[in-house]
């Protein structure tokens, strides 16, 4: 970190606070890569090397007999449960995320009877448990006869409370009211408004969103374990639980799994970083 030219020295942090600042990135960076790591070595070890060596230390490379062994386990349907996953949390996220961004256009530019009162549910809503709401949700799925299907896990994923929090925040902030009636003027409907010009605004918005609503879906355990019973139908979640729960788990082949599961979301998190980084820092300054 070198002093920049540009930057009155007054200004510049002294030698100290360099020091100090490296310190801590380098603290963050362990604190967040240390578990990786420990996957990564731990998902080519045996049961008996992951109980007899060190978690930080490689052993004899099992990684190929810990592969057969979950696919020997789940009967060939990891690389299915990991291909549901994906498709339950794309389609919720961009289903959540147009909800979301649609009904924060609506609390933040329309006047709208009880928008108050909408706003205090919105805000309960955050701080609400999701779990208080898997036995309710069931009751109602069941009912209406959606249980055991992908839409179980899909459509309650799709409502966010903190998306709609996230949307009219960033509403407010990114899309001015003379554009918004300058389109009006121009002859444009309320929906070519919404889908031609605000849409286009939020763009590194609906990316945040977006990630949020995904990473929640993928990462959601007890609504599944609800709602599924199939296997075919079984997020990877849910489907290494059931390995989990097995009276003699292979660990390693576990860790493997759960690395191999993981790995999605890195591809997702490292192509959509981009426009992920400028979603928040409009959010942050605005």
């Amino acid at each position: 970190m070198s002093n920049r030219a540009d930057v009155p020295p007054s200004l510049q942090p002294s030698r100290a606070a360099r020091v100090l600042t490296w310190l801590v990135l380098a603290l963050a960076l362990a604190y967040f890569l240390g578990p990786v790591y420990w996957l990564v070595v731990s998902s080519t070890k045996s049961n008996a090397d992951l109980f007899s060596t060190s978690g930080l230390l490689p052993a004899a490379n099992n990684a190929a007999a810990n592969y057969s062994a979950l696919m020997s386990w789940t009967q060939g349907n990891f690389w299915r449960w990991v291909a549901n996953s994906i498709l339950y949390s794309t389609i919720a996220g961009a289903l959540g995320t147009l909800l979301s961004v649609s009904a924060g256009y609506g609390l933040a530019k329309f006047r709208i009877p009880g928008k108050g009162a909408m706003q205090v549910a919105l805000l309960a809503g955050l701080l609400l448990p999701i779990s208080l709401l898997t036995v309710p949700l069931y009751l109602v799925f069941h009912g209406v006869g959606l249980v055991n299907t992908p839409w179980a896990v899909i459509i309650p994923s799709c409502v966010s409370p903190f998306g709609v929090f996230l949307g009219r925040i960033y509403v407010e902030s990114s899309v001015p009211d003379e554009i918004i009636e300058a389109a009006r003027l121009d002859g444009a409907s309320e929906a070519r408004t919404f889908f031609t010009v605000v849409l286009r605004l939020l763009a590194p918005a609906m990316v945040t969103i977006f990630l949020f609503i995904f990473v929640a879906t993928w990462n959601n355990f007890l609504l599944p374990l609800m709602m599924i019973t199939s296997p075919e139908l079984k997020p990877v979640t849910l489907g290494l639980y059931g390995m989990m729960s097995y009276f003699n788990p292979q660990y390693g082949a576990v860790l493997q799994g759960a690395l191999l599961g993981v790995l999605p979301l890195v591809a997702l998190f490292l192509g959509l970083q981009r426009y992920w980084r400028a979603g928040l820092a409009s959010g942050s300054v605005k």
